[in-house]
Formats: structure tokens, C-alpha cells, sequence
């Protein structure tokens, strides 16, 4: 069963290929969304991964605070509305 994990605090440089390879390590990552502005298209600094539940605690773990693009990560389980 997959979980899905927010990631905040993302550079705006970041891509999909990125965080794809930087939760790869943890496990089977199925999907990466990074979230743009709707009217400009711009990137707006945060994320989702969807990955395998067991390698995203993991993740959760051991990537929260981590240092991104200059950048300390937010990383949580993200929660529905």
C-alpha cells in the first residue's frame, strides 16, 4: 500500500526527476507532483510523493530537515482535506 508524502519548502528550480531521485533510495517511488500557481504556472515550493509505505516512513524520517537546492526540506505524511 502506498502513502502519500508532503514535501515542502522545495527550491523553485526543483523538477519531478529530482525528487523522484531523491526519495528513490527509500523505496518504490510511483508518482511525484509538484504543485505550480494556476494563473502564472510558476512553481510554488512544494510537492507530493506517492511511494511504498514501508521506504516512505522511512523517508519521512530520515529526509525531513534535510538540506535541498540550499534548503531545509519539510517532509511529512500528508493528510487529506
Amino acid at each position: 500500500m502506498d502513502i502519500k508524502i508532503f514535501v515542502g519548502n522545495l527550491p523553485f528550480s526543483a523538477t519531478d526527476e529530482e525528487v523522484r531521485e531523491l526519495f528513490a533510495p527509500h523505496g518504490d517511488v510511483s508518482k511525484v507532483t509538484l504543485v505550480t500557481d494556476r494563473h502564472t504556472g510558476q512553481p510554488r515550493g512544494f510537492g507530493f510523493v506517492e511511494m511504498e509505505a514501508d521506504g516512505g516512513r522511512k523517508a519521512i524520517a530520515e529526509l525531513n530537515g534535510k538540506d535541498f537546492g540550499g534548503r531545509p526540506l519539510r517532509v511529512d505524511e500528508a493528510h487529506s482535506k
